[in-house]
């Protein structure tokens, strides 16, 4: 998508607007001509496309601070808002022509997607949210069916990622089993806000539910317990075998290549990372966010009910390799998620167990 093509942008309504972190979530269409990929298949040049456009403020470059006042400021212009005492407010405006010279990230951060669904509106609209306890036997009965059921393409720029077709200048570690790049959240410049994401390679792998240890470390009552569930469930001993699988060692590596990247491309020392996964996620194919230690930028998606650490899930998986396929997870949920309606009435009936 070309930049004169965002210019043909016609607003409908404000999703969502986010002023703790300078960021509006507008829904409108654009021109099908500014998708070149339905250029072939025009039929009417008047036709329009549901499009999302997020806009967010960028972090202010280290060489801000030198450029702000004085000779060919970056503040260009400047109203007194009230003064008390030794205290003064102002509003201020940025001149172009600098902020282009000092501002690389540019001084506000461009999302879009295009074409967008139903699924997308809901999901970028404002919404309140509930928390949600899911039961072992609430996730076989409502959350494992939808996860099933979601859409491929939901997740095909993912499979154009690891598939080698699209981000590949981008990419800062690849392997077998996974990658590792900035997330689009990141303006690629503020190493403060810094925001990568790990995505497992492995399709099957989609949760945090997936997740098992080493069983040949667990305890004898961890041991017991799986193969009581794998004889009862009818299992084999190869299909169980599969479903026990060691992630613990993946998960050590993404750790291991998270630090050694930030370490030689920004000087990130030990602890300077904060990496979780988040359940319920946005998308079904396992990733892992890798975000600057210092960066609260994230909001709720390092809230607790959602981002699970990820030094946390190694330890807990260590401990009992099959905890999260037997452990009840409490997490929140938006109004608008697929999950909503069956979640809360699930609630309900937990309630009158209780």
């Amino acid at each position: 998508m070309s930049q004169p093509a965002l210019h043909a942008f016609q607003l409908e309504r404000i999703l969502d607007e986010e002023p703790e972190k300078c960021r509006v979530t507008l829904l409108g269409t654009l021109p099908t001509t500014a998708l070149s990929s339905l250029e072939d298949n025009l039929t009417h040049e008047h036709e329009r496309v549901q499009t999302i456009i997020r806009i967010e403020k960028t972090a202010f470059s280290p060489s801000c601070p030198q450029t702000f006042f004085g000779k060919e400021a970056l503040i260009s212009n400047m109203k007194l808002v009230e003064h008390t005492d030794i205290y003064s407010w102002f509003q201020g405006w940025l001149a172009t022509s600098r902020s282009e010279e000092v501002q690389p990230q540019g001084d506000v951060k461009i999302n879009v997607i295009c074409p967008a669904t139903e699924v997308h509106i809901r999901k970028y609209s404002k919404q309140l949210s509930i928390l949600v306890s899911e039961t072992p036997e609430l996730y076989k009965r409502i959350t494992e069916p939808y996860i099933s059921n979601f859409p491929p393409s939901r997740t095909q720029w993912v499979t154009e990622i690891l598939s080698g077709r699209a981000e590949q200048e981008k990419i800062l570690f690849s392997s077998p089993e996974f990658v590792i790049l900035p997330d689009m959240k990141w303006d690629l410049h503020t190493v403060g806000s810094l925001y990568l994401v790990a995505i497992v390679r492995d399709p099957s792998l989609r949760s945090l539910r997936d997740l098992r240890g080493d069983l040949e470390t667990g305890t004898s009552e961890t041991k017991k317990r799986k193969l009581d569930t794998d004889s009862s469930a009818g299992e084999t001993s190869q299909s169980a075998q599969s479903r026990s699988s060691d992630h613990i060692s993946l998960l050590k590596s993404i750790r291991h290549q998270a630090y050694r990247i930030t370490r030689e491309k920004w000087g990130i020392g030990s602890g300077g990372l904060r990496m979780w996964i988040h359940y319920q996620p946005s998308y079904y194919h396992f990733h892992v966010h890798i975000v600057n230690a210092n960066y609260e930028g994230a909001g709720m998606g390092m809230a607790v009910g959602q981002a699970h650490l990820l030094e946390d899930v190694i330890a807990l998986l260590e401990n009992n390799p099959t905890i999260f396929e037997t452990m009840t997870l409490t997490y929140g949920l938006g109004e608008q998620h697929g999950l909503y309606e069956s979640m809360r009435t699930a609630q309900e009936e937990l309630q009158n167990y209780d």
